[in-house]
């Protein structure tokens, strides 16, 4: 573990490396000084140093890469095992390893002027941007290279080294470590160009309180008894957008998925049933998670929040806590409780994360978030897992009875309120045949995106407006069926679900499934609820002739999934990344204004913004973290568009130009946000 003196840096030979703050060779691996000890498994074993860009050999071994490449350039076997080995046989390890290695906590090599410790991918920023003892040598650097010079120091060149930086990768997820065969627990962190984390920023005045955002990655067997039935839950992301990640964005009520009550809102799929889809894209995930079969494998990666090592409920003496029995009463076997249970780093046992809307736990209304659950049905927990107590619930034909720990002082969940201003998790039919009568009210916060918001589509899509006129018989159908409407959850224009060969539009041959239908006979149907539309659809087509206008959205190199038996008819909904494609005249956005305290941050993550590879692309909410401001509201999903921020464009903007936009926001922000639904898989 290297460990130099700074200041005797400056009267040897080389100068400080901008990127570690230490002395080596140009074409030699940064150093670092690491807090703890490194896991062995973690080692490069030609450096012996803590990996950097590591690749993996075909027989299993991995090093960084610059020893690797130097090796092999003497050398044709693996250093290890001796098998032999070419350069071009191996590969960058999976971003998993690579992220979890970037988030090893070193010290700041400037011991002397600064004591702080970060990520090893945060040292290069802090030693930049925020430490003294840096600052003070990048001084005292320039006034020795010019010392007549009065005007304003200019920082001294970046080292130019061979390492190869990592292309830009499409997920930029927690990592994984090896705590036990079941789970992980990783620190979260800005792991990829585009990747701002808002949640995390830090700041001088939040240094002392900061503490480590951390996932755990789980392997979850979903178990069906139709091989066919659909999982229930709707994701986002993907490598071809700049999400990356394929994300779960909701979980629908009395799904599969619901029942099995382990995979929530914001968890990132990395594996199914063996395979990586963590570089793959949407519509290809969207495959292999509608592939039919009886048992379904599932590695995920859940975000648990904050751990607090100091946590105030430690030294928090008992009188402040409460034991507390609740019973809540299943009308069968397999009817989901509406639970998120999970694991914290810092304390033992489990604990509520969260109640499901509408879910049978959040209407009893006596359960609470953050709740220790200490037995079920007189099982001991205090020391148990998330994945335990979800078998004696799933296995429990009618009341489950627990006893949990509360912190004296912690309010009950908003369950019902919630539960009054939502459809909790459940399906959003594409039909448009839901109730909207407690969606109402919601009409008011959604407008038309404002003509200074619009945007130019993305890169990959087209869109073009069609007329079809047809003449018919006035007894003769149309023969489509539609879905979305104004009063959907998502406030999406009507499109066309299917269109039957009974119809005249079948004969034409010109109106498919997925256009949007913008007009019949000049009757605007693009600010129409669903039953408004069928009413204007069935009230023209009852004529001689029908003009309809449509708009087909096509999205280049990425086909839909063939995997869509179940979909015909009403069931058929487009797939998320098919509505980036809309044009923004069309879209419906919100305000969801955030508070928070002085010391709290909002709690989301983005990605996207103006890149000069890419150009502009929307920002898009990535993570967002438990027991947050953002988490708590409820409103805000991964996968959102952000449109604005304080009625300000985010369009055109770059990560640094929109980073200090958020971070300037003390106690309250406004985000004008669109909202797709996900793919339902």
């Amino acid at each position: 573990m290297a460990d130099p003196g700074p200041e005797g840096h400056a009267s040897q030979v080389g100068e400080l490396c901008c990127e570690c703050g230490q002395v080596h060779l140009l074409l030699d691996n940064h150093l670092y000084n690491f807090q703890d000890e490194v896991d062995d498994e973690l080692i490069c074993h030609i450096c012996l140093q803590p990996l950097l860009q590591p690749m993996d050999t075909p027989c299993g071994h991995t090093y960084c890469f610059k020893c690797l490449e130097n090796f092999m350039q003497e050398y044709n076997f693996c250093p290890m095992d001796r098998q032999k080995l070419s350069f071009q046989q191996c590969h960058k390890s999976s971003l998993l390893v690579r992220n979890l290695l970037d988030k090893l906590i070193v010290f700041c090599p400037f011991k002397a002027e600064c004591q702080q410790t970060m990520q090893r991918c945060e040292l290069e920023a802090h030693l930049q941007n925020r430490c003294p003892g840096f600052k003070k040598y990048k001084s005292e650097l320039q006034r020795k290279k010019n010392p007549i010079s009065k005007g304003k120091e200019d920082p001294p060149p970046k080292a130019e080294t061979n390492t190869p930086k990592d292309p830009e990768v499409p997920s930029g997820g927690p990592s994984l470590v090896a705590e036990s065969s079941a789970a992980a627990v990783v620190s979260l962190g800005t792991a990829e160009p585009g990747l701002v984390n808002p949640a995390f920023e830090e700041t001088e005045e939040d240094l002392p309180q900061r503490t480590s955002l951390v996932a755990e990655t789980t392997t979850i067997e979903i178990h069906r008894e139709d091989p066919e039935e659909e999982l229930g839950m709707r994701i986002v992301g993907g490598k071809d957008t700049p999400l990356g990640n394929i994300v779960v964005q909701e979980v629908l009520r009395d799904s599969v998925v619901a029942a099995d009550g382990r995979i929530a809102p914001g968890d990132h799929i990395l594996e199914v049933n063996g395979v990586n889809i963590s570089s793959v894209t949407h519509c290809q995930a969207v495959s292999f998670l509608r592939h039919p079969g009886p048992v379904l494998h599932l590695m995920v990666l859940q975000e648990k929040g904050f751990s607090n090592k100091t946590s105030q409920q430690d030294s928090t003496s008992a009188t402040n806590r409460e034991v507390i029995h609740v019973t809540l009463v299943k009308r069968d076997r397999s009817e989901p409780l509406g639970i998120k249970l999970i694991r914290k780093t810092d304390e033992a046992g489990i604990f509520i994360l969260d109640l499901l809307e509408g879910g049978l736990a959040a209407k009893n209304g006596k359960l609470s978030r953050n709740d220790r659950v200490l037995s079920i049905n007189g099982q001991d927990l205090r020391q148990g897992t998330p994945e335990a107590a979800a078998q004696i619930i799933q296995t429990t034909e009618s009341r489950v009875n627990f006893v949990i720990l509360r912190q004296s002082g912690v309010q009950l969940s908003d369950a019902v309120e919630d539960s009054s201003t939502s459809n909790s998790s459940s399906s959003s039919s594409s039909n448009g045949g839901s109730p909207v009568h407690h969606r109402r009210r919601l009409d008011q916060n959604h407008y038309r995106r404002k003509s200074n918001y619009q945007k130019d589509l993305p890169q990959g899509y087209v869109s073009h407006e069609k007329t079809v006129a047809i003449k018919k018989e006035p007894k003769e159908s149309l023969g489509i069926t539609i879905g979305g409407g104004r009063d959907n959850k998502n406030k999406l224009p009507i499109y066309v679900t299917s269109v039957q060969p009974i119809g005249c539009l079948f004969r034409d041959g010109r109106i498919k499934r997925g256009d949007v239908l913008l007009s019949i006979n000049g009757i605007d149907l693009t600010h129409l609820n669903y039953y408004e539309a069928v009413s204007a659809l069935k009230s023209n087509a009852a004529s001689h002739s029908v003009i309809l206008k449509a708009l087909e959205i096509v999205t280049l190199n990425s086909p839909e999934p063939s995997l869509d038996i179940k979909e015909q008819g009403f069931g058929w909904s487009p797939l998320w990344i098919t509505w980036l494609g809309l044009p923004s005249y069309l879209h419906c956005c919100q305000d969801i204004v955030l508070s928070k305290g002085n010391l709290e941050s909002w709690g989301f993550s983005i990605v996207g913004g103006f890149e000069e590879s890419k150009g502009n692309q929307p920002f898009f909410i990535k993570t967002i973290v438990p027991g947050t401001p953002a988490f708590r509201d409820r409103k805000l999903k991964c996968g959102d568009e952000i449109v604005a921020v304080n009625g300000v464009p985010a369009i055109g903007m770059s990560n640094s130009e929109l980073i200090p936009m958020l971070k300037e926001q003390r106690n309250k922000v406004t985000l004008t946000v669109v909202s797709w639904p996900g793919s339902l898989v």
